[in-house]
């Protein structure tokens, strides 16, 4: 009976490690295939070395001096590293790692991203497309310096998604930034008296939304989903004295103009109308009826100081009534 336990186990630990071995390289035979696949269409996609290791209850997989740049959209990343881990015998739920510097480089400028944390769970489903079932995003001191001069970041930033249990191609998403440093040139333009602390104390974001297509690996290796509609649970922002809520819905169709209804609530909200002049995304033509109107809505909240007003989105255009108070950009994922 004892030879025969012994013979089990010793059978056992040879499958398990003959799976092991299998994984292991099927897992580096599919990356280094997935690299070549990138290089292929034009991408420029180098490493020094792959390495999967863990055995017998881990596939951890490091990358080594990693660069990734996609001609078509101009996005460039270089890492010194770059980690997946996952349990073997979970392999569909992966850990991935970031170093405490890499780099980012778009068309316009370069970017030092650190952080004391970075790293990021990520569950798919069963399959070849990896499409995404949930992930978490998880950063501590994030900083972020760019070749144009100007340094931003956060103490802390948390992204969760999820897939919506009922519409297709939907996820729950909530994102939250606290202390986000204020690029100072962009700090200059929203706030030349320098009225506002240097920091952003609160952004938060708790939406649903659905896309045209699945997030899978098509989504990186072809074209990003677009959102075809956005439910607003709720959107906060807090900046010194002013503070920002807002929640709603609309439908965004195929040229990315938002249509549907939300509900603002601004305190300060005059600081906040000379941001959207200083900024440009008001034009200095628009502000006296913008703001005759926003002053008709203060005095119906009660409050001289707050807006709390539903307001229509029609083709891309902000109205309150038949009042048109601007426009807002295309919403579009490159």
């Amino acid at each position: 009976m004892a030879r025969r336990l012994i013979v089990l186990v010793i059978v056992a630990v040879l499958a398990w490690g003959g799976y092991w071995v299998v994984g292991s390289v099927a897992l580096d035979r599919a990356l280094r295939a997935w690299i070549d696949d990138r290089r292929g269409e034009g991408w420029f996609a180098e490493y020094a070395d792959l390495r999967v290791q863990g055995f017998p209850n881990r596939f951890d997989t490091t990358f080594t001096e990693l660069d990734l740049a996609d001609p078509e959209t101009g996005l460039a990343w270089s890492l010194p590293f770059f980690q997946i881990l996952a349990l073997s015998y979970r392999p569909n739920h992966v850990i991935a790692v970031w170093p405490d510097q890499h780099r980012i480089a778009t068309p316009g400028e370069r970017l030092t991203v650190t952080s004391a944390t970075m790293q990021a769970s990520l569950v798919v489903e069963p399959g070849t497309a990896l499409v995404l079932d949930r992930a978490t995003l998880v950063t501590e001191a994030l900083g972020v310096t760019s070749s144009a001069g100007w340094q931003s970041g956060a103490a802390e930033l948390r992204l969760a998604t999820r897939q919506a249990p009922v519409a297709a191609n939907a996820h729950d998403i909530a994102i939250e930034a606290l202390s986000v440093d204020v690029a100072e040139p962009l700090k200059r333009q929203l706030d030349p008296l320098g009225a506002l602390p240097d920091e952003i104390e609160t952004l938060r974001l708790e939406t649903e939304i659905a896309f045209d297509a699945p997030w899978d690996r098509f989504a990186i290796e072809r074209a990003r989903p677009q959102p075809t509609a956005i439910d607003l649970d709720d959107l906060t922002a807090v900046w010194g004295d002013l503070e920002l809520r807002a929640a709603g819905a609309v439908i965004v169709d195929a040229a990315g103009l938002a249509t549907g209804e939300f509900t603002v609530k601004a305190v300060n909200w005059r600081q906040m109308l000379d941001i959207a002049v200083a900024s440009g995304a008001l034009p200095e033509a628009s502000r006296p009826s913008v703001e005759s109107a926003l002053e008709l809505l203060a005095g119906m909240s009660g409050r001289p100081d707050t807006i709390d007003a539903p307001f229509a989105i029609r083709g891309g255009r902000v109205f309150f009534g038949p009042i048109p108070l601007g426009a807002l950009p295309p919403i579009r994922i490159r």
